[in-house]
């Protein structure tokens, strides 16, 4: 049976959200309802908060992220993650890699060859 568009995007996610958070923490520490509201944003890439805290909780036992807790002006203390440096070096494998692949995914679904995309 063929996928629907929202099981093509949950095939998708599944692969890129975990390199979307840490790309996000790249820019400074953030708490979890914040990375959420962040690329939750259109519901492209992540479509509720149900798959990101069991993401994080992978991501910190990989040891890609750490984790604080900070007072919070708003209500109860926030875990905040940030990046570590497995983390920015797992990401920046993922960049190498993410670039090539999607140029031959586009290559593929536009029928030319990679090195024409390239070119073009």
């Amino acid at each position: 049976m063929e996928p629907g568009a929202e099981g093509i995007l949950t095939h998708l996610r599944r692969g890129a959200l975990e390199y979307c958070v840490l790309a996000l923490l790249r820019r400074g520490p953030h708490y979890g309802l914040d990375i959420a509201r962040r690329l939750g944003a259109g519901a492209l890439l992540m479509n509720g908060e149900g798959t990101l805290y069991p993401l994080l909780a992978r991501l910190r036992r990989a040891g890609l992220v750490q984790t604080t807790w900070q007072e919070s002006s708003s209500g109860p203390p926030r875990r905040y993650y940030a990046l570590t440096g497995e983390g920015e070096a797992a990401l920046a494998r993922f960049a190498a890699t993410w670039g090539p692949f999607r140029d031959a995914v586009d290559a593929a679904l536009t029928g030319t060859s990679t090195s024409e995309g390239a070119s073009s």
